[in-house]
């Protein structure tokens, strides 16, 4: 449940983490987040709260005729899917050395993109839709096209994973790509030029106003990149599900659980209409579905909303990073990594080291402190990993 509550200048900040557990710099975030005119009622940090990009990552804000684009993120619709598969653990090779190579082969990660644009991305219905977005985007509509069903860097994976009863499982973790970068950068850097902006205690929380053509052009932007980052996780899964099928010719798929975890949504709480961000947390209403990953060597979770209102439905994105990625890069070693990965099929190379699961927050502290946003549907552990 909500562990602290802290007073704010407009509104209060209810936080699901033990206060000593938020670093200052996210707590000053949340702060000024409380300080702007157009939140409503409180702001809400999840578990997994840590500092970002203007606003904090793990943060839940609802506001009223307003948006702030740096509290939706710079990778608009970043998210996740995972599937059932109808393996078992019986049923896969001692090595997973050949399944993460064609994995890798298959789908670009980092900053790369498909050679030729893919079949699933020609028929993607998107497309229709591009010419009607900021013309400063209209040059990249070819690597848009490139990089649907690319897995990107950073916390981005693909991973294979065994639930407690031996059952395979597929996830991935990726968002709107360059494409979504870009408009967010675009729109951002609008925001802080205009006039409404100027004495906010921090410019990279420059918001919208309902009503401006600056709001409708940044909504029309936004929703479409939700929707790039959506196409593009069911993308990378039809090409996984083939490169499955490449290796296990009678494998099957359930219907996917999916969510975006930093994205906009026009909702309804404490009985007003108001535009909700959730930058670093998933949708938790009643009875809805959710994925909650952990770090490349721990445990994933498949979780099911509780609904409740003090999280605006919400529930944390992952374990949350607990350090920098220069941080990691100077705290832990090769030797770290390889003991922290042991049993997982992933690479083992300096590239990834800021990525190790030491440099994220315990999932196991962090589910236990939103017991009442979330119940466990199945619990899931990685045994390949690929990474960006």
């Amino acid at each position: 449940m909500c562990k602290a509550k802290i007073k704010g200048a407009n509104v209060p900040i209810k936080i699901w983490s033990d206060i000593h557990d938020v670093e200052g710099k996210a707590l000053a975030q949340l702060k000024n987040i409380a300080a702007l005119p157009w939140v409503v009622h409180h702001v809400a940090a999840m578990p997994d709260v840590h500092f970002g990009r203007g606003a904090t990552v793990g943060s839940v804000i609802a506001m009223k005729d307003a948006i702030s684009p740096a509290a939706v993120g710079v990778d608009i619709g970043c998210g996740m899917a995972a599937q059932k598969t109808n393996l078992k653990a019986s049923d896969l090779p001692d090595s997973l050395a050949l399944l993460r190579h064609r994995i890798e082969k298959h789908i670009p990660v980092g900053f790369n993109s498909h050679k030729k644009i893919p079949k699933e991305s020609e028929k993607s219905p998107i497309w229709k839709d591009f010419a009607d977005l900021d013309i400063k985007t209209q040059k990249l509509r070819g690597k848009a096209r490139k990089q649907l069903g690319t897995l990107g860097g950073g916390n981005h994976f693909i991973e294979v994973c065994l639930d407690t009863e031996d059952q395979v499982w597929v996830m991935l973790h990726s968002g709107s790509r360059n494409i979504g970068k870009t408009l967010a950068d675009i729109h951002i850097g609008r925001a802080k030029r205009l006039a409404h902006n100027r004495a906010l205690p921090d410019r990279d929380l420059a918001v919208f106003l309902s009503g401006t053509p600056e709001m409708e052009h940044y909504r029309r932007d936004l929703f479409w990149a939700q929707r790039y980052a959506r196409e593009n996780r069911r993308v990378m899964l039809r090409i996984l599900q083939n490169t499955m099928r490449s290796i296990f010719a009678n494998v099957q798929f359930e219907k996917p659980v999916e969510c975006h975890h930093n994205y906009v949504a026009e909702e309804v709480h404490f009985d007003e209409e108001v535009i909700v961000t959730r930058k670093g947390a998933i949708s938790a209403r009643e009875g809805q579905l959710g994925i909650i990953p952990g770090s490349m060597g721990t445990r994933s979770y498949i979780v099911r909303g509780l609904g409740n209102p003090n999280s605006f439905n919400s529930a944390s994105h992952g374990a949350g990073r607990r350090m920098s990625r220069g941080e990691a890069k100077r705290r832990f070693t090769l030797e770290d990594l390889a003991a922290q990965t042991d049993g997982v099929e992933c690479r083992k190379d300096r590239a990834v080291l800021d990525e190790i699961p030491g440099a994220y927050k315990d999932i196991d502290a962090v589910m236990e402190n939103q017991r009442d946003l979330v119940s466990v549907e199945h619990e899931l552990k990685q045994i390949l990993c690929v990474k960006g």
